[in-house]
C-alpha cells in the first residue's frame, strides 16, 4: 500500500497577472504625477542679478530667446528674419495687451541683438509690462 503521493510533476509558476497589474498602477501613479514644465524644454542660462523677487498672481506670457537668437512665444518660434510676422504672431495673443505681463526669458549667451528685437516686437504688438527673467547671483 501506497501511503505517499509523489510530487514529481508540480512545477513551481509565477502568477504574471498580478505582476501586470501592479506595474500598470506604477505607470499611471508616475502619468498622473508627472509634471511637464515648458520651461525645461530650452535650456537656457539666465544672467544673474541682485535684487528682489516679483511675485504675481497672474500668469504672465512667455517670450523666450535662446543662445542662438531664435525667439519662441511658449513653445512655438517665431520668425527671427521677418519682423512683421512676429508682431503678427505676438498681436494674435488674446487679452489686453497693455495690462498683460510678459516675461522675457534670455540666455545669457545670447547676442543682444535678438533680445532688442524681442522687445522691439512686444513694444510694437502693444504690450507695456515687459520684464527680463533673471537668476539670483551665486554666493561668493
Amino acid at each position: 500500500m501506497r501511503l505517499s503521493q509523489s510530487r514529481d510533476n508540480d512545477e513551481p509558476e509565477i502568477n504574471l497577472i498580478s505582476l501586470i497589474d501592479v506595474i500598470f498602477c506604477i505607470i499611471i501613479f508616475l502619468v498622473v504625477t508627472t509634471t511637464f514644465d515648458v520651461r525645461t524644454a530650452l535650456r537656457l542660462q539666465l544672467p544673474s542679478a541682485e535684487g528682489a523677487t516679483v511675485e504675481a498672481s497672474d500668469q504672465p506670457m512667455t517670450v523666450v530667446v535662446d543662445a542662438e537668437g531664435r525667439i519662441y512665444l511658449g513653445t512655438q518660434e517665431l520668425p527671427r528674419d521677418d519682423r512683421a510676422a512676429m508682431i503678427a504672431a505676438l498681436s494674435r495673443v488674446e487679452g489686453d495687451k497693455a495690462e498683460r505681463r510678459v516675461v522675457l526669458r534670455a540666455d545669457a549667451r545670447a547676442r543682444t541683438q535678438a533680445v532688442v528685437t524681442a522687445m522691439d516686437a512686444l513694444g510694437q504688438a502693444g504690450y507695456r509690462r515687459i520684464s527680463i527673467a533673471t537668476s539670483p547671483e551665486p554666493e561668493k
